[in-house]
Order: structure tokens, then C-alpha cells, then sequence
């Protein structure tokens, strides 16, 4: 489940959106939900995100349509019955997946030619922390729930048929990449190029000298930045697991610092994610010292899903050349420290 401002300032056409609204208000009655509910957009990214507001209902459901030609239908299911499973181990507090009156969980409508998957959630209070120093103490306990997550996955044996996409290099930066080409960056020079380029090669042999046993890499959530918690009196609820797969475990970290790279305080998170982690489980020197690594592979990913997603909310904020520019920057203070 995704979560942003209201509206998309203009950056999708409205018909648009307002297609995909008609679709999902199209499933209600699936979900026992009134004709009277109101349905309004709360974020479009990946996926669009819909609040529904059923007078008859004591809180709002959360709805969210996939895009298509991205998950399929088996991954969707797969993701869900990974949440469920967490929930019912008490591992993280994340919303309920609601199932139809029917008992299942994924609809669908069509699109024109395009078939979109809904599902639903709970509605979980709360608010996204704000980004500064004064998220340490927010990281230590995010830590603590990676360490938690990570432990749930090395106990629990997924499903028949359980299938998740799986971010390591070749997926990242091979010939087929899940989220484009960093080469096709907004506003990258010859210069720029080499710089990334040579970056690439160094990321490439340094995560074949990590390896990923068993130790180290296995199911994540892979996206636990900002935007996809939600604080409350002390809780740090986490959500949307759209992107959860197989990847290295402390990746989960590099996630959680996505477009907070650049900032004089990421020592200081990464130190309290650390303590947090190690507060619930072991976590070796070998592993803590490819933290930084793992953040230039993120920051790499997110410069090609930044030229491959222009239109959104998120690849605006985030400065396009200007967040290009920055990776840059830092791929030359990573290959400086680190050799290449």
C-alpha cells in the first residue's frame, strides 16, 4: 500500500485517474461496501491508491490498483499471504489485507486493453516521519523491526506457489533491469556515464565477493523509506510491501535512507538502524561494512526508476537532473573511499 499527498499536481491526465477510480468503485459491492462510499485518489505512483469512505463503515478501507504488466496475479497473491503471515506471527504492525465477501482477496477490472488488479487494506492512523537528525530514535526501532521481518522469513516456509521478484544486480543492472536503465538518467553527461559506469563494475564485484547464502539474503520488504511508515503515538506501522522480494537483508537499510543519501545525518541513522537490529538479532562487522555499498546500489536503482517514472509525484520531488547530478556526486566519494 502506497502512501502520498492528495492529487498528483497535474503530473497524470485526469481522465486518467478518474478512469481508474471508476474501476475501483466499480468493485465496492466485492467488499460489502455501501453505494453510498465516497472514493478520492490518495497517491499514484507505482500503483494507484484510493481512500474509500463508507458512511456505514466505522473506518475508511484503503484500495489499491496495481499497474499493469509489472506483478502478476500470483505475485499479488504472493505478497499478501507474506503480510498475513506477519501479522499472524505479531512480527510487524502493518495493515489487514480484506478479503471480499467471497473470502478472496485480489479483484479486478478492465482497463481498455489492460486488466487491473485491486486489492484492499485496513486503514491504519498515522503519519509519515519527518526527515531529519531526530530520526534516530524512529531508526532504532525501524531496525529492530528489519531484524524482526528478517527473522520471520528465516522460520517461515512460504507457500506452494509463492513467487516475488528478486533484486540483486543482474535484475537491477543487467540487460533487463525491473526499473530501467540508469543510463537513460535525466540530464547524464559523457562524464556523468563514466562516472556510473565505473561505479557499476566496482558495486558488481563487490556483491559477487558478498555472495548471498542464506546468512544474508533472502525475502525483504525493500522499501522501507519514509513514505511507507506510518508513526502514531509511538508506533511505527510499516506498509506497502508491493516491492517486497529476495535481496540482501541489509538492503532493507539502503532502502530505508532512499532520497536521504546526500544528508550530513545518514551516519547517524545508520548507526541507530544498527543498534536496533542487533538489539533483536545478530548482526556481523561483515555485514555492517556493505551497509554503504548497498546505498549506492539503491541510489543507483532509484536514478533509473527516476528517468523511467518522469511523470510522478515522487521523480518530481526527488529534482530529476539535480538527483541525477547528486548520484554522481556521491558515486565519486563511494569509489574514492571504497577503490575502484
Amino acid at each position: 500500500m502506497e502512501k502520498g499527498q492528495d492529487g498528483m499536481a497535474g503530473l497524470y491526465e485526469s481522465g486518467f485517474t478518474e478512469r481508474l477510480r471508476l474501476g475501483a468503485i466499480s468493485l465496492l459491492p466485492r467488499w460489502g461496501l455501501s453505494e453510498d462510499t465516497q472514493v478520492r485518489l490518495l497517491t499514484l505512483s507505482e500503483n494507484a491508491t484510493f481512500l474509500a469512505t463508507d458512511p456505514a463503515r466505522p473506518a475508511p478501507v484503503i484500495l489499491r490498483v496495481h499497474r499493469p504488466a509489472y506483478h502478476t496475479r500470483s505475485e499479488i497473491a504472493s505478497e499478501l499471504s507474506w503480510i498475513e503471515a506477519l501479522r499472524a506471527d505479531g512480527a510487524v504492525d502493518t495493515p489487514a489485507p480484506l478479503p471480499m465477501t467471497d473470502g478472496s482477496l485480489i479483484a479486478s477490472f478492465e482497463d481498455g486493453p489492460e486488466t487491473r488488479h485491486v486489492v484492499a487494506f485496513a486503514f491504519m492512523s498515522g503519519s509519515e516521519p519527518e526527515a531529519s537528525e531526530d530520526l534516530a530514535s524512529g531508526f532504532e526501532m525501524l531496525g529492530a523491526i528489519s531484524a524482526r521481518l528478517h527473522a520471520h522469513v528465516r522460520g517461515w516456509p512460504p507457500p506452494e506457489g509463492f513467487t516475488r521478484k528478486t533484486w540483486n544486480f543482474e535484475t537491477s543492472f543487467g540487460p533487463a533491469p525491473l526499473w530501467g536503465d540508469w543510463r537513460e538518467a535525466i540530464a547524464l553527461d559523457a562524464g556523468g556515464r563514466d562516472t556510473l559506469e565505473r561505479l557499476c563494475n566496482l558495486l558488481e564485484a563487490k556483491l559477487a565477493a558478498y555472495g548471498a547464502g542464506p546468512d544474508r539474503f533472502g525475502l525483504v520488504h525493500a522499501d522501507l523509506r519514509l513514505a511507507n511508515l506510518l508513526e502514531d503515538d509511538g508506533r511505527l506501522g510499516v506498509i506497502d510491501f508491493d516491492d517486497c522480494g529476495f535481496s540482501w537483508f541489509v538492503y532493507d537499510f539502503a532502502a530505508a535512507v532512499s532520497f536521504l543519501e546526500t544528508e550530513p545525518y545518514l551516519p547517524v541513522l545508520q548507526e541507530a538502524w544498527v543498534r536496533g537490529y542487533r538489539s533483536v538479532a545478530p548482526l556481523g562487522d561483515e555485514h555492517v561494512a556493505m551497509i554503504p555499498t548497498f546505498v549506492m546500489v539503491r541510489r543507483l536503482l532509484l536514478t533509473a526508476w527516476i528517468a523511467s517514472h518522469a511523470e510522478t509525484e515522487t521523480a518530481a520531488l526527488a529534482g530529476h537532473g539535480t538527483y541525477t547530478q547528486g548520484t554522481v556526486a556521491l558515486a565519486r566519494a563511494y569509489m574514492a573511499e571504497h577503490g575502484a
